[in-house]
């Protein structure tokens, strides 16, 4: 399984009505100020609750870590921030929070932000494979390609792509497709989340530690060599749901406030031992990539929930920016405006500035005095970065059409400065 995902206006009161009132019989001659009369607050509905900052906060870190990790390859990222467990936490408290409107409703809320941004990545990448030759026949069975090819429409499994194409040299190579194809599993293991989150949410009411608890156990038992390994698609998408399912189920626990009517002690005191055992668990199963977690569903499981109970149960839910914090609004509300397409077009970049990075090759100076520069990483993490901003301005404005805003090229907050009031005196 291949890491890389993802997810109100006050009511104003009424305002007071001026009333001027009439002298009396008895009021002596003049004229008489109009007053202010006093009534009983008007009843106003509850104004629904803003952002969580501190939320947001977790969801731009998620995705930083999830472009260095494609970017270095560090297996010891995964263990200091687990993003796939975080963003799915984040997005199963945001779906609880949610379906306190009709179901149905909700859910094709979900798919219609979805959607749209994948349709646009599908389009242009299927355009590309299909110019260097891949069609119908690649596989040997037109059918069965068209057929797959549904899956762009609807991701109920993962959409399919070009595992080898031609190499374009000095640009991309044979496995370009494959690369850019890597958070597709993502979006299918969201999608299913999505489908099966009302169903969840009444288990997490009435069962909430069973519930939230039970895809664990379901993850040790696909992984424990009592069932044979599950091969293909179906078994891909089950290991999905199972390693992530209790983050998703976290988020539910967290909105509902399950997590906080637990002793503030308990996660900081259980989360060491739940990580310990994640850890022993990685290091006791490695696989041909080494400890990565990535490639050890359980001890992903068990490290990501572990690590997502700490941060929930501890959530400070900021509706405001610490002071300390509020210099960086401006990036983090932009990564949670564009995170989908942050998501799916960050590796893009990353080949784009890499190709970029082996150009420098042909500048004989740079390559006689400067080949450590030529060769590091960090340089094509630099490249990616204004990159990265590009796509956004390319193809970020389908968020809002999805969402049914109006279209934003780049959605940085402004800056609202207090503006000084006269009166009269």
């Amino acid at each position: 399984m291949s890491q890389l995902s993802w997810k109100g206006p006050e009511m104003a009161s009424p305002a007071p009505a001026w009333e001027a009132f009439a002298p009396s019989a008895a009021a002596p001659a003049g004229p008489v100020e109009p007053v202010l009369p006093v009534e009983p607050p008007a009843s106003v509905p509850a104004a629904r609750p803003g952002r969580d900052r501190y939320l947001d906060m977790l969801r731009a870190l998620a995705l930083g870590r999830v472009i260095t990790y494609h970017l270095f390859g560090w297996a010891w990222l995964p263990f200091l921030f687990p993003s796939m467990g975080v963003m799915f936490a984040l997005a199963g408290s945001l779906m609880a929070r949610s379906l306190s409107r009709p179901a149905l409703q909700v859910i094709r809320g979900r798919l219609r932000r979805l959607l749209p941004p994948m349709w646009l990545f599908g389009v242009l990448l299927i355009a590309g494979m299909v110019s260097q030759g891949w069609s119908p026949s690649a596989d040997g069975n037109p059918a069965r390609w068209w057929l797959r090819m549904l899956f762009w429409i609807v991701p109920f499994s993962e959409p399919p792509y070009a595992a080898d194409m031609p190499e374009i040299p000095g640009l991309l190579d044979t496995t370009w497709a494959m690369q850019m194809a890597v958070p597709l599993w993502y979006l299918r293991a969201y999608l299913w989340f999505v489908l099966a989150s009302p169903l969840l949410l009444r288990a997490v009411r009435r069962f909430p530690w069973p519930t939230v608890l039970a895809p664990l156990a379901v993850s040790w038992f696909l992984s424990s060599g009592l069932v044979p390994y599950l091969e293909g698609r179906a078994g891909e998408a089950l290991r999905d749901f199972t390693t992530f399912a209790a983050c998703w189920l976290l988020g539910f626990a967290h909105n509902e406030g399950v997590l906080k009517r637990l002793p503030g002690y308990l996660a900081p005191s259980i989360a060491p031992f739940i990580l310990g055992f994640g850890f022993w668990w990685a290091t006791s199963h490695p696989t041909e990539d080494g400890y990565d977690l990535d490639s050890i569903p359980f001890a992903q499981a068990v490290w990501s929930f572990g690590f997502v109970l700490m941060l929930l149960q501890l959530s400070p839910s900021w509706t405001s920016w610490p002071p300390k914090l509020e210099r960086w609004n401006g990036l983090i509300s932009l990564l949670n405006a564009r995170a989908v397409t942050v998501y799916l077009w960050h590796i893009p970049a990353l080949i784009a500035a890499i190709a970029l990075r082996e150009q420098g090759w042909r500048i004989d100076w740079l390559g006689d005095n400067m080949p450590w520069l030529l060769n590091s990483r960090w340089l094509a993490l630099g490249l990616s970065l204004p990159l990265i901003a590009l796509v956004v301005l390319l193809f970020g404005w389908m968020e809002d059409v999805a969402a049914k805003r109006r279209p934003r090229l780049f959605p940085w907050p402004r800056v609202v400065r207090p503006t000084r009031v006269h009166r009269r005196a």
